[in-house]
């Protein structure tokens, strides 16, 4: 009964990046889903302290994020970067709180879950403190491939990604901008963000696709390829299964796409039984129609939860693979609203 009162008159949140976009969209996302809240803080780097932000009606100062900010709090959402998660993470958990993680620090921690709801929600049971938040390209895939895998089976996923600028920061959008109007101006630039965590060069964004997300790893794979590949096992519970990733940024402001194949167990499986199974699955939209050239696209899913699914196809040679096109907002699904569903979940589960 306690937790029921608990939960009516709400909990103590912090978001932790208040000011950055996934954090405002943190913040959209708690107010549009009427996340009970009854005592909300706000907290940045010292360079944003200070500002102010509004939520549900009410202005909120946002403050500099310390060990001391998280006194009270039961739930942190972090999206400040990896750095200060590794340093005001377990802070936040000493106090009390449970951490919801947006970065790459705790991912293949071993003993932190990784958790998209519609996949494996039940991993939340075994945190002792830090929940991550996967890779946004990675969340999308697996919501879609989850479905697919406990009816069918799943041994291979190859994914090329058409990566959105916004999932790289507010500085490459306006970079992707202003190349476009200095292309289109014919005037001279010099790209300075993308790709990011380059230390040789970058290269021009906009009418372009840089083939490289984050660092180049010994492998050949870039950081952000193996995010994928390790956090799909991972979230899946399959360290068998065969993944293989490539990574392309693209002049896209927000959305990521994604074309993938997969191979399943059962080769007797149908594009129809696969359209039937995600017409159904949580959090999918299916989007599959050629003759009326029904398909996701990234201009149409932007603010939206969902992930979007489409051109599904049987291969031609392989009688067990398939091909599909996975859509979503890279803000939303891809770090915000996962976050929430997260909290969300704890709650439903009465683990917080």
């Amino acid at each position: 009964m306690w937790k029921e009162l608990l939960y009516m008159s709400g909990y103590h949140i912090a978001v932790v990046g208040a000011t950055g976009a996934v954090g405002q969209q943190m913040l959209k996302t708690l107010e549009d889903e009427n996340f009970p809240i009854s005592q909300l803080t706000l907290l940045s780097s010292e360079r944003s302290a200070g500002k102010k932000v509004i939520f549900k009606g009410e202005e909120h100062v946002v403050k500099a994020a310390a060990p001391q900010s998280f006194e009270g709090v039961q739930i942190a959402l972090f999206s400040a970067g990896g750095s200060v998660s590794k340093e005001l993470a377990s802070e936040a958990v000493n106090r009390g709180a449970i951490v919801v993680d947006n970065t790459s620090a705790f991912r293949m921690d071993k003993n932190v879950p990784l958790v998209v709801p519609e996949v494996n929600e039940h991993a939340l049971k075994e945190h002792n403190g830090i929940i991550a938040n996967p890779n946004c390209s990675t969340i999308q895939m697996v919501v879609a491939l989850e479905p697919v895998r406990k009816a069918f089976g799943l041994n291979k996923i190859i994914v090329s990604t058409y990566q959105a600028v916004s999932g790289a920061g507010a500085a490459a959008i306006e970079e992707l901008k202003s190349q476009a109007r200095a292309i289109l101006d014919e005037k001279e630039f010099t790209p300075e963000i993308l790709p990011v965590g380059s230390d040789k060069k970058h290269y021009q964004i906009a009418f372009n696709a840089i083939p490289q997300i984050d660092k180049f790893e010994e492998n050949g794979f870039t950081f952000e390829e193996m995010k994928m590949i390790n956090e799909t096992k991972k979230i899946m519970e399959y360290d068998e299964l065969h993944v293989a990733a490539t990574c392309v940024r693209l002049p896209v402001v927000t959305g990521h796409s994604e074309s993938v194949y997969i191979e399943i167990d059962n080769g007797d499986a149908t594009v129809e039984d696969i359209r039937a199974l995600l017409k159904e699955a949580p959090g999918v939209v299916l989007q599959d129609n050629p003759e009326e050239q029904l398909y996701p696209m990234p201009a149409d899913a932007v603010g939206s939860n969902d992930v979007y699914v489409g051109r599904i196809r049987k291969d031609l040679d392989r009688p067990n693979g398939f091909h599909l096109w996975i859509v979503s907002d890279n803000l939303l699904k891809g770090a915000a609203w996962n976050s929430v569903q997260i909290a969300q979940s704890l709650v439903k589960l009465q683990l917080v």
